[in-house]
């Protein structure tokens, strides 16, 4: 399954404000930009706080990227995946009314609320292990979780944030590539998200890229990478 991240950040590096606000700073190229990575997966995947910061999530909606995706024998939306521990959503989010294929990953217990309710097409229950770092603590197995949509058919994968689950998937080493979008302007503050959160890299471990193309488009700079698997190192 092939794995792609994207993500539109300040010059700075934050994808949101401190107050951790839906993020609309983007301009409608980005947009353009962000539906045709949509209109390529198989399924799209995104954190709780990014469903709750938009109350809704991007969907194909430009004819043509429809088209394209019905020559290739696809439905004209992807699979729309949120991911949450406890899984507290407001079915009255319009994300519950849109004409798309939704699925929950959520722990046992989150999924107790949903499992006999119209919201999801499909809820999915993580498989877990237990943190190395804090042998109290259970994390998700990701490795585990992929191996799952691969079986269920999904070969493309585009997540959409926010920067708790990009960190978990580097450190699991399941992303293939990245798009960044540069946009012109400067959030600062120490609250304020990034791409990837989570508990970090050391330099040493650090995941490498491999800088695949850079395109100035307005104000904007869209930027392509590789993830060089830890394999490949």
């Amino acid at each position: 399954m092939k794995t792609t991240v994207v993500l539109a950040m300040t010059a700075d590096g934050k994808i949101a404000d401190r107050d951790r606000t839906a993020a609309r700073f983007g301009s409608p190229q980005d947009q353009w930009h962000l539906q045709q990575q949509v209109a390529l997966a198989d399924a799209v995947l995104f954190g709780a706080g990014t469903l709750r910061a938009y109350g809704t999530t991007l969907t194909v909606h430009h004819p043509d990227l429809q088209t394209q995706r019905r020559s290739q024998g696809k439905p004209e939306q992807p699979i729309q995946i949120v991911c949450s521990r406890q899984a507290a959503f407001d079915s009255t989010w319009r994300f519950f009314s849109q004409p798309i294929p939704r699925w929950l990953l959520t722990t046992a217990p989150g999924a107790i609320a949903w499992q006999n309710h119209s919201a999801f097409d499909r809820v999915v229950v993580a498989p877990e292990r237990q943190n190395s770092a804090r042998s109290e603590e259970r994390q998700w197995d990701w490795p585990a979780i992929f191996q799952q949509f691969s079986r269920e058919g999904i070969d493309r994968l585009a997540v959409l944030g926010g920067g708790d689950l990009v960190g978990s998937l580097f450190a699991a080493d399941l992303v293939d590539e990245l798009w960044l979008t540069v946009c012109p302007l400067i959030l600062g503050g120490t609250t304020a998200p990034s791409p990837v959160a989570g508990d970090g890299f050391l330099a040493q471990q650090a995941p490498r890229l491999e800088l695949l193309a850079v395109q100035p488009v307005g104000q904007e700079v869209f930027l392509h990478y590789r993830v060089i698997r830890r394999n490949e190192a």
